[in-house]
């Protein structure tokens, strides 16, 4: 038997444990309906702030297609997607049709990522500033802190571009690939991978918000874990709840919503730590579970149930943060405390849905940010082979819809 304050104590140092685990073993985190995580706990730091940035413009080629250019002026906050709007208003005005049927998130991150290269060219990476807010706030969970400002963001994303193809003249193979993309107009998330024209290597998810304007006000991208520890993370989950007080699940109003937000917005926000059974009303018996804790997807209703029961224990609150506003498919972002951590110690993550047509769940992804930042096996493997970002890349295709 030990008193509070031991247990205390012993759950401060599992934590820092677990945080020196993580310079090897980059940290994970199980999302699930209702919601488990493992948090191996990383001191956060202040956002540093650009004051500098650059305006723009956006030139209209044709219906799918978003050009943004910059006019490297200072001192003008103009609307840099009124082209775009402008084209919609009149599609409306001829058509009839509503400007909700415009998926603006989509379209404009479709558009930098295969048109512009945003993510594989250096115009690309600037473009993609362009289309920010003055004060966007860019969380890469590679880097220690945020990166604010739309100046701070096109040399973020430049000095990235040019690590992975090469430098300035870009002689490298190395491009970027949608995996999956949520429909959404206020906001959206994408599934990805780092690929080259015959291999593919990191994947990751990317979360993004646009203002009222239509600029992009916030991101967050988390890489993939490249060490997975499996069941390895439930141990460690159970020692640091050992004290944990139950609680009485929540009461909740049943309901059956069907686009994919609303489906989400019920399990995180209504259901979760209530009844596992109502939880899995939402999941098709097809679906992929693809949570970067683990090498391997689940599939199937019954390997995600027992991978929900296997994790749901008192001691764990769920914050979801974010969420767009896709039909079919959806992204949100959230963040995990676990009850006998340090306190002020969190991890954030984002997790990606798919529904069918009757508003079952038939895909998810789940992927957390790293305790260490920059993770030590994600930086070796970027300096090892930057085009690619992993240690065993593996052939192009091979990997269905970047499972």
């Amino acid at each position: 038997l030990v008193s509070k304050k031991e247990r205390k104590c012993h759950n401060v140092f599992i934590f820092r444990f677990s945080n020196l685990i993580t310079m090897i073993i980059p940290h994970r985190t199980f999302l699930t309906s209702p919601a488990v995580a493992f948090l191996l706990a990383a001191q956060k730091v202040d956002a540093f702030v650009s004051p500098s940035a650059q305006s723009f413009s956006v030139n209209y080629v044709s219906e799918s297609r978003i050009v943004c250019k910059a006019t490297s002026t200072t001192g003008n906050s103009g609307n840099p997607l009124d082209s775009l709007l402008a084209i919609f208003d009149n599609k409306i005005s001829s058509t009839g049709s509503s400007k909700k049927n415009f998926r603006m998130a989509q379209s404009l991150l479709t558009s930098l990522i295969n048109d512009e290269k945003c993510f594989d060219s250096l115009d690309g990476a600037q473009k993609f500033a362009d289309s920010c807010d003055l004060n966007v706030v860019y969380e890469d969970t590679f880097e220690p802190q945020p990166i604010v400002g739309r100046a701070a963001v096109a040399e973020h994303l430049r000095a990235k571009v040019k690590a992975r193809i090469g430098g300035d003249d870009g002689t490298r193979d190395a491009k970027f690939r949608i995996d999956k993309i949520s429909d959404g107009s206020k906001a959206c998330g994408f599934a990805w991978t780092w690929t080259t024209s015959t291999l593919e290597g990191l994947r990751g998810t990317t979360f993004v918000e646009l203002n009222e304007s239509n600029q992009i006000q916030y991101v967050r991208e988390i890489p993939e874990p490249l060490y997975k520890p499996g069941d390895l993370t439930l141990e460690l989950l159970k020692a640091v709840t050992a004290d944990a007080t139950p609680r009485d699940p929540p009461e909740f109003v049943q309901r059956t919503p069907k686009k994919a937000n609303e489906v989400a917005k019920y399990l995180f926000e209504e259901v979760q730590g209530g009844s596992v059974d109502e939880s899995m009303r939402f999941f098709d018996e097809s679906i992929v579970y693809r949570d970067f804790n683990y090498e391997d997807v689940l599939k199937g209703k019954d390997e995600v149930r027992k991978f929900i029961e296997d994790f749901s224990f008192p001691g764990i609150t769920f914050n979801p943060q974010r969420f767009d506003d896709g039909e079919m498919s959806t992204c949100f972002t959230w963040e995990v405390l676990l009850e006998g951590a340090p306190e002020g110690e969190s991890i954030k993550g984002i997790s990606y849905y798919e529904v069918n047509d009757s508003g079952l769940i038939t895909y998810v992804r789940d992927v957390p940010e790293s305790a260490i930042k920059p993770p030590i096996l994600g930086k070796l493997a970027r300096q090892f082979r930057p085009a690619l970002g992993v240690f065993r890349p593996v052939t192009i295709g091979s990997r269905d819809g970047g499972m």
